[in-house]
């Protein structure tokens, strides 16, 4: 069975729905299963027993949550020192509500996050525009969930964010199953 490990950080929630719908995109595939985990409880022992890896976090100040960039430097740096997580697969996806369509510097955050995926030596799986939920919750890096409107009233996160994060987390198993040598349909 491929495993994926889907670590997050949430201020409002937001990043955890997120979280959750990547799972049930995860548990979509047959002989995948996904395991959620804040950032602040996951450790260099999940990433070792995982297949896949995708980092969630909100967009703070055009950059990762300092709790996800904690799991990057102290569980993540000791497999970059060992190549351990070399040919597995990695992914991200973000929740924000700054200014812009997708709250400012989603498109940062999820690159920032994306260049420590890179440095591991992780294979980056990208959102493709033909997954559903891409039109209006997507970018090629990842889904990314507008969760606040221009005045920063707390909006929650909408359905078709959802969507596109189920549809991340499927394509994610996928390639979680195809690169560690599981058949799948």
């Amino acid at each position: 069975m491929a495993t994926v490990l889907i670590v997050y950080a949430t201020d409002y929630q937001n990043t955890k729905k997120m979280a959750e719908a990547v799972a049930g995109g995860v548990q979509s595939v047959k002989d995948c299963r996904a395991v959620v985990k804040e950032a602040e409880q996951a450790g260099a022992d999940d990433l070792a027993a995982c297949d896949a890896l995708v980092l969630g976090s909100p967009v703070h100040m055009g950059s990762p949550d300092w709790r996800v960039k904690k799991f990057i430097d102290s569980a993540c740096s000791q497999h970059w020192m060992k190549n351990s997580a070399v040919g597995k697969a990695g992914a991200v996806f973000v929740t924000g509500s700054g200014y812009g369509n997708t709250g400012g510097g989603a498109e940062l955050t999820m690159l920032a996050m994306l260049n420590n995926i890179a440095e591991l030596g992780m294979i980056i799986v990208p959102f493709p525009k033909t997954a559903p939920g891409y039109a209006e919750s997507g970018l090629q890096w990842g889904p990314c969930a507008r969760t606040a409107d221009s005045q920063f009233n707390q909006l929650g996160v909408s359905e078709n964010a959802l969507l596109a994060a189920r549809s991340h987390g499927a394509n994610i198993a996928r390639v979680a199953a195809a690169i560690s040598g599981r058949k799948i349909l």
